[in-house]
């Protein structure tokens, strides 16, 4: 079962992409004592990701720090060194890259979705959350092929 607002995100390793490199950290811990909003994509430099979520999180980054989001952090099935290509080339410094190389954070979240048909495997599925000191506050779940629900306006809105 998919993760529901009021629960707790799982502990799971996920890779933090730092202009030093690749930096391990445990999710409990990454979350904690802070207010995040969270993007998921299914890949980074893919076409709706690039074009569109992305691109709303930089626009509104400011709009969403000054309700109350003290990090802006984006995940992928993706390794560290291309989420970090991936901001430096579209993104910005109000965004974190948090990697979910192998998928586990996905998965354990209950939010993975299999993109093989697209040469892809196991990816995650596009959301968004808003999570306050490790606990979900708001999530938006997309529909398949659909974007809107995550977008970073829908966000705002709910804030």
């Amino acid at each position: 079962m998919p993760i529901q607002v009021g629960d707790r995100i799982p502990d799971v390793s996920l890779t933090l992409a730092t202009p030093e490199g690749p930096v391990p950290v445990k999710s409990g811990d990454y979350f904690a004592g802070k207010r995040v909003a969270l993007f998921a994509v299914p890949g980074a430099y893919t076409p709706t990701c690039s074009a569109r979520h992305l691109p709303s999180y930089v626009e509104k980054a400011a709009e969403l720090k000054g309700k109350g989001v003290d990090e802006i952090v984006a995940t992928s099935v993706n390794d560290a060194f291309v989420l970090g290509a991936w901001n430096r080339d579209q993104g910005s410094s109000d965004i974190t890259m948090l990697a979910d190389g192998n998928g586990e954070f996905a998965e354990a979240i209950g939010l993975s979705m299999d993109a093989s048909k697209f040469g892809m495997g196991n990816r995650s599925q596009r959301y968004s959350m808003i999570i306050n000191d490790g606990v979900v506050e708001k999530l938006n779940v997309e529909a398949p092929g659909e974007y809107s629900a995550s977008s970073a306006e829908t966000m705002l809105g709910q804030l």
